[in-house]
């Protein structure tokens, strides 16, 4: 019974996820399919991407402020409403671009403080389990690694039974679901000791938003943290959506071959992540940060060789077993080390400005692909991670990474 709201908000998150990765194959095949426009499927993405940074940013003080519960349950349900009204105006009054836009951006803008919200539950009810909260955490995670894993291919067999529309309603019936179960079973938490009197004083939202900000600039270990994972997104998105897709077309000339690769790098994301829900708690926290960093980036010099099919599959695993221990293991110390009254917008404006620097990767890489080949810009890549792991490793901020707050 201690464990079951635990497992109530991990199957919560699942079901959400899921519905997200629906809705991010669906929605560009939608618009492909109604405008045929490669240039407005991009904008599309764009406009996502961007209510995410914004939500995360200005949404956090929102979520400690309403509650982490109720902002899952409002998310939700709001999501589950902007995604409806897209097949919803298609099929009745008809659906202007602008208007596709305005749904997509609402949509991401409202998923943001969600998603927070729900991360933000982990150590209250990991603690109310007896769980560890690095096992709670990979958890977490590992549900987020195994959604991107299967969905695809789930989103890509409804698109052919049911049509991207139709799709778009299961879609809105995911986050409905998700709404209902934290609803029933997921408590409350309740705030720290004064933090209620604290949230009552006359200050305004934007002191509530700069309070967490600064937190995260003067935490000099919290800033390391996030600025390890400015450059982690900086390289792994636009690996996704640049790299891999022109590598997968130069060397094998097959988006199948595209889809088992990432499916490679997908599963060994999982499986990294299960690991460290395992064993992350006997591990030294510094050592395993660099340790995966440099896994990470270490594999794709492999791929410069151009292997065959089965070995860039598994090159890609070994990399994604790297990518899996360091989200875990960062929310663990954030949870760790933030005050329970700010939570929500720490975490929501720390992971939203770690995506800033996604946009100009993709950019880059782009140009790099063009003017430098494929061979370079991996190189590159590899080379941009192993930095990091360097400089990780002489950082004396992150020594404070093994000073483990109970």
């Amino acid at each position: 019974m201690r464990s079951a709201p635990i497992l109530a908000l991990l199957g919560a998150n699942a079901v959400s996820e899921t519905g997200n990765v629906l809705a991010f194959v669906a929605i560009p095949w939608f618009v492909l399919q109604t405008t045929g426009s490669a240039a407005r499927t991009g904008l599309t993405g764009a406009a996502f991407l961007l209510a995410a940074v914004v939500a995360g940013v200005v949404g956090g003080p929102i979520v400690d402020r309403l509650g982490f519960k109720r902002t899952s349950i409002v998310s939700d349900l709001a999501g589950a409403i902007t995604v409806a009204l897209i097949p919803l105006f298609h099929l009745t009054i008809g659906l202007a671009f602008w208007q596709l836009l305005v749904l997509v951006f609402l949509g991401g803008f409202l998923d943001a403080p969600g998603h927070t919200a729900r991360q933000s539950l982990v150590p209250d009810l990991a603690g109310r389990a007896g769980m560890r909260i690095e096992r709670a955490n990979s958890a977490f995670q590992g549900i987020q690694h195994a959604s991107f894993l299967l969905g695809p291919p789930l989103a890509g067999v409804l698109i052919a039974l049911l049509t991207p529309g139709n799709v778009l309603w299961i879609d809105a019936a995911t986050f409905v679901f998700s709404a209902a179960l934290v609803s029933a079973l997921v408590p409350s938490v309740a705030p720290p000791s004064g933090g209620a009197s604290e949230l009552q004083r006359a200050r305004g939202y934007l002191v509530e938003l700069a309070e967490g900000i600064t937190f995260i600039r003067r935490d000099r270990l919290v800033l390391w943290m996030f600025g390890i994972g400015v450059v982690a997104n900086f390289l792994v998105l636009p690996l996704f959506a640049v790299v891999l897709p022109f590598y997968a077309d130069e060397t094998y000339g097959s988006a199948v071959n595209l889809g088992l690769m990432l499916g490679g790098f997908g599963g060994g994301a999982l499986a990294g992540t299960v690991f460290y829900g395992a064993f992350g708690h006997l591990l030294p926290r510094r050592a395993t940060l660099v340790a995966a960093i440099v896994l990470l980036g270490l594999p794709f010099w492999v791929l410069i060789a151009t292997p065959s099919l089965g070995v860039t599959m598994g090159t890609l695993f070994v990399a994604g077993f790297g990518l899996g221990p360091p989200n875990p293991l960062t929310f663990s110390v954030l949870q760790e080390r933030t005050p329970p009254r700010m939570l929500g917008r720490v975490l929501g404006a720390g992971v939203s400005l770690s995506m800033v620097a996604v946009p100009v990767g993709m950019v880059l890489c782009g140009y790099a692909l063009e003017f430098f080949g494929l061979r370079l810009t991996l190189a590159g890549i590899s080379g941009c991670y192993l930095a990091v792991g360097l400089l990780s490793f002489l950082s004396p901020a992150l020594r404070e990474l093994d000073k483990r707050q109970d």
